[in-house]
């Protein structure tokens, strides 16, 4: 790989996910951290003519801070890998599985790792009937940053109406009381545990705007909620076949000790907007937000 000062690096972002807004964030962040660590930066809104605009623009890597559908979904992996343009976070393949949650859990189990009982189910069976006894969450199977997720409580008498705007099919998911938990891994160095805290949901809201929640990092959790988190995070990681930085979400029951602790989730593109959570776990272990993206840039490659 060239030099720093030499090496041309364009940030994709944008795109046109319903997670477009938050990528347009982490976008511009990423480009001025790139920026003042001595890469020459180009970003660029990825829409359909994206693999022409590469071309033409023959960068040396590609920073992939795309959230959602068509950047996080091994998509715009695909284009990347034919194009052959070194690319940052995950490849193709754990992409597309990371971002299948039922996919996902299925690679988690065979893991020996604990996730939350859930099913696939059209909208119209979700609304007609209770599928789990309440309470439950149902969700896009294949969105992040909460979009669409519907919170049907303990005494719901009648299923939660669903818009028709989202995915005809949807996730049904037993909801875990307890606490919100996250961490951050760079391949093979894993990160602390951040605890979430909101006053309601932890929704778009709660997580993108500033207010919305507030993070204790290091979580005040017991020692052996935080090994299993680091564990649990870096064999999700391993078991979806990750590279780069990936972050793992759950849930933990805190009245049951390690047995209440649940895998949601892991997002392979993690937000680096300003109110984030991997950046910020990465700050507390002495890595700045321009050390962080550099690390990515050096990590990028083809093949992943």
């Amino acid at each position: 790989m060239s030099s720093r000062a030499t090496l041309k690096v364009v940030v994709l972002m944008g795109g046109i996910s319903c997670e477009r807004e938050v990528s347009l964030s982490s976008g511009r962040e990423c480009a001025a951290a790139l920026r003042k660590e001595g890469y020459e930066v180009i970003t660029l809104d990825a829409g359909p003519d994206v693999a022409l605009r590469l071309t033409e623009l023959r960068p040396d890597v590609v920073f992939n801070a795309l959230h959602g559908q068509w950047g996080e979904d091994g998509c715009v992996q695909g284009i990347l890998e034919w194009l052959k343009i070194p690319y940052t976070h995950s490849g193709v393949l754990a992409s597309a599985l990371a971002m299948d949650k039922q996919k996902s859990k299925a690679a988690y189990r065979a893991a020996g790792l604990p996730v939350v009982e859930s099913l696939l189910a059209s909208r119209a069976e979700i609304s007609k009937q209770h599928l789990l006894d309440p309470p439950y969450v149902v969700k896009p199977n294949n969105e992040g940053s909460s979009f669409g997720v519907n919170f049907v409580s303990e005494d719901a008498n009648v299923p939660t109406k669903l818009s028709d705007d989202l995915p005809t099919f949807m996730m049904v998911e037993k909801y875990i009381k307890g606490r919100e938990l996250t961490t951050t891994v760079m391949d093979e160095r894993v990160l602390g545990v951040t605890e979430i805290f909101t006053d309601g949901w932890y929704d778009y809201h709660a997580k993108y705007k500033q207010g919305g929640s507030y993070h204790v990092v290091p979580a005040n959790v017991p020692a052996g909620i935080t090994e299993a988190c680091l564990d649990y995070a870096q064999r999700a990681h391993r078991a979806i076949g990750c590279r780069g930085v990936s972050r793992t979400d759950f849930r933990w029951d805190d009245t049951k000790g390690v047995a209440g602790l649940f895998l949601l989730e892991t997002n392979t593109q993690p937000g680096m907007t300003p109110t984030s959570l991997s950046p910020e776990q990465a700050a507390k272990e002495g890595i700045s937000f321009g050390a962080f993206c550099r690390w990515m840039v050096e990590d990028a490659s083809c093949l992943r």
